[in-house]
């Protein structure tokens, strides 16, 4: 049900999140790039649970790469990653109660009750471990590109931290994707996870937002309408669970002023055609524009608490309370980091193959 996304770089996730395994199949990739296992090591540990600020589940996340490689090279073949779940507890679901602002109620009308309900199914959180894989791989083909993607959290709850300015290094990115809790300001880190502390104290979750930067993107991809950037962006962003709102530049204030402070001016920058700020984030038209590719993401409170909450029993047709057990984030945004990155990374490879 998943379907394929993708015109030039194709791929498909599978599995369940308490089934034996999950995965991605990616189709397309040039051949004859070698992969970096380390770096994909790396990405993989940036979403996998476990921590202060996540759930407790156990994961190591490591992939089995069953198709595709050839003495460390991708052969151009489809290329198969596996990853299989070891720590599931799946006595902590039940099929006849569905969790608030989670998918169970939708699959079980989709599928007629013959949906896998245990820890959200297909829908998870935990397929997104695949799609990190993939966008781990993506991440080293735009590298030999001279195109980068990193993120920080921008918003936990209401405690913002600064937003990507016009100035975006790849040395600034690559500086985040090293840090266990990305901000831009020091000084609000503590801030925002006491905030997150004190909502798993509570038995309640908190969401906030994620900025995402392209860097070295060159001016002319992308086009207008049906497969314009930002709308390939947000198809693939959209497919992130918990993501609830994309908007791109200074999207956010572009209806609270006039056009003679929203355009992006166009100058010459050490002889290079440029715009003086980046209101649009690198993006018009659907085209990009040189200038870095800048996007908010905001994730939804994990649905998961532990405060009973209001629900139904399917097979009574009649209201109930439901106490959810099992082990569940707090706050979803530092795992969602290198998710967000992995999606735009495929997105950007796709649009330049």
């Amino acid at each position: 049900m998943s379907g394929i996304w993708g015109r030039n770089i194709k791929l498909s996730i599978f599995g369940e999140s308490h089934g034996v395994a999950i995965g991605v199949t990616i189709h397309d990739l040039p051949a004859g790039f070698r992969l970096d296992m380390d770096e994909i090591e790396r990405e993989m540990a940036r979403r996998a649970p476990g921590g202060e600020f996540s759930t407790t589940r156990k994961e190591a996340d490591k992939v089995e790469i069953v198709s595709g490689i050839f003495e460390g090279k991708t052969t151009g073949a489809p290329l198969t990653g596996i990853i299989y779940n070891t720590n599931t507890r799946s006595k902590d679901y039940q099929p006849d109660i569905p969790r608030p602002s989670h998918s169970d109620y939708g699959w079980w009308v989709k599928t007629e009750g013959n949906n896998d309900y245990r820890g959200g199914g297909h829908s998870s959180g935990r397929i997104t471990a695949p799609l990190v894989f993939a966008g781990a791989i993506a991440k080293q083909i735009l590298a030999k590109k001279g195109i980068f993607v990193g993120s920080h959290i921008l918003a936990i709850k209401d405690i913002y931290d600064l937003a990507f300015g016009t100035q975006i290094t790849e040395c600034m990115l690559d500086d985040l994707t090293h840090c266990s809790f990305p901000v831009l300001d020091n000084r609000v880190r503590e801030s925002m996870q006491n905030e997150i502390i004190s909502a798993r104290k509570e038995g309640d979750s908190v969401g906030g937002k994620i900025q995402c930067a392209v860097v070295g993107m060159p001016a002319g991809v992308g086009s207008p309408f049906f497969h314009s950037l930002e709308s390939e962006l947000s198809s693939m962003l959209f497919s992130i669970p918990a993501v609830k709102a994309v908007s791109f530049g200074n999207a956010e204030d572009m209806s609270k002023t006039y056009g003679s402070i929203a355009n992006d001016a166009w100058c010459i920058t050490e002889g290079k055609i440029s715009t003086k700020t980046n209101n649009n984030g690198g993006i018009l038209g659907g085209i990009s524009t040189g200038m870095p590719i800048v996007f908010d993401v905001t994730i939804k409170p994990t649905p998961s608490i532990y405060k009973e909450q209001d629900s139904v029993s399917l097979s009574k047709s009649e209201e109930c309370k439901l106490q959810i057990e099992g082990r569940h984030d707090p706050c979803i945004l530092v795992r969602a980091l290198p998710v967000v990155e992995a999606a735009a990374a495929i997105v950007m490879l796709d649009a330049i193959e």
